[in-house]
């Protein structure tokens, strides 16, 4: 068993940037100027599916939006931090309060502001549209871009890494 697969099966906590990971990174106002986002329906599937294997979900983003809290509603993830830049120490305060070491997290972002949390995780995930520095720390680069499946292909990571994945499968067999 890879050193990877350990650390994927220790994760309890998955967090993750919005802009660039569940969405594709564009900000896009209407003609009130109100923000919209657009969110991958697939991701949303996997993220239902880890949270039915017990892992903890989380959003910690940079941006203040109600389009998130949303998303972040229907899917049932129930710790968002919003209009935080410091997503290390966000992602540090979030599992000291829930008693996890930061070992036990991943935490899956694009950008400058992602890069510690990326490097500090027990698992640290990229995506290829991400800049280059994040990916650099990243101990998994997604092959799929953010906004278009990224969050997905590593919940099924992660789910394989935890003997879930067949399960999840069969239910919509």
């Amino acid at each position: 068993m890879s050193d990877l697969t350990k650390r994927l099966q220790a994760v309890k906590l998955f967090a993750m940037d919005v802009d660039g990971i569940l969405s594709d990174g564009q900000i896009i106002y209407d003609a009130n100027g109100i923000e919209t986002k657009a969110f991958y329906v697939q991701d949303g599937v996997g993220l239902k599916a880890l949270k039915e294997q017990g892992i903890i979900l989380a959003i910690i983003t940079g941006r203040n939006s109600p389009m998130v809290a949303r998303r972040a509603d229907e899917l049932g993830i129930d710790h968002v931090v919003q209009g935080r830049d410091d997503k290390f120490t966000a992602l540090s305060a979030l599992a000291d309060e829930l008693g996890l070491s930061v070992g036990e997290c991943m935490y899956m972002g694009d950008d400058l502001p992602d890069l510690k949390a990326v490097r500090e995780a027990g698992v640290g995930v990229s995506v290829p549209n991400g800049c280059a520095e994040t990916q650099a720390v990243a101990d998994i680069v997604t092959t799929k871009s953010g906004g278009h499946g990224a969050v997905r292909e590593v919940c099924e990571q992660l789910l394989k890494a935890k003997g879930a994945y067949d399960a999840f499968i069969a239910q919509y067999i």
